[in-house]
């Protein structure tokens, strides 16, 4: 049964708009074995826990959180919680949470200084996604039986193994950051945006629960 009365209406409107068939078949071969991962841990009535990694926790992997978690909500498939980490912490960039206000996110600032903590609710009733930057081992993430998701290629490098994870898989986006104080930066977070949006709606849409 559907609840996506449960995610705001911009938001709900948001996700309607994407086009799971814009997937290539080359993303769906990268994207797979997150698939995998989710429909193992569906068939065993487990929790599903999904860190995404990225260096700096800034910027992919918190978009890919966000989403990730809203979009399993949406869909309504049970007992999966997002996190995200870096190999470094440094703050989440001012920009994602613009973009994610403007895709129909509720985020609220919590605490001010060089890491900012942040709300960010996808629906009235749903607990918020505390964003900030932490590294993967903080102890706001799971420490083991989780699936460790590196977003980006220097992650990917410097992380062949993830201590606790039980899956790491590979599924890196490319860098919005190279649009930083440019014309076209509100534009191309809103692209990367709405991939990893796409993405994660194509990811959970293939699991059978």
């Amino acid at each position: 049964m559907s609840t996506t009365t449960q995610v705001f209406k911009q938001l709900t409107a948001t996700i309607n708009q994407l086009d799971i068939q814009s997937v290539s078949d080359d993303r769906k071969a990268v994207l797979q074995p997150l698939v995998d991962f989710i429909q193992t841990k569906v068939n065993a009535q487990d929790e599903i826990r999904i860190n995404f990694i990225c260096t700096h926790n800034s910027r992919r992997s918190h978009l890919s959180q966000v989403w990730a978690q809203t979009i399993a909500r949406f869909l309504a498939i049970k007992d999966v919680t997002c996190y995200s980490g870096g190999t470094e912490a440094t703050a989440l960039f001012p920009v994602i949470a613009q973009t994610l206000k403007e895709a129909g996110f509720q985020v609220n600032l919590l605490s001010t200084g060089e890491n900012p903590v942040h709300s960010i609710k996808y629906g009235e009733n749903e607990p918020p996604i505390i964003g900030f930057s932490k590294r993967i081992d903080d102890a706001f993430n799971p420490s083991s039986d989780f699936a460790a998701v590196l977003t980006c290629d220097s992650a990917n490098e410097a992380c062949p193994f993830v201590t606790g994870a039980t899956k790491r898989i590979p599924i890196t986006f490319e860098d919005p950051k190279a649009f930083d104080h440019s014309p076209l930066q509100g534009e191309k977070y809103k692209e990367r945006s709405l991939q990893i949006a796409t993405e994660m709606l194509f990811v959970f849409s293939q699991v059978t629960h």
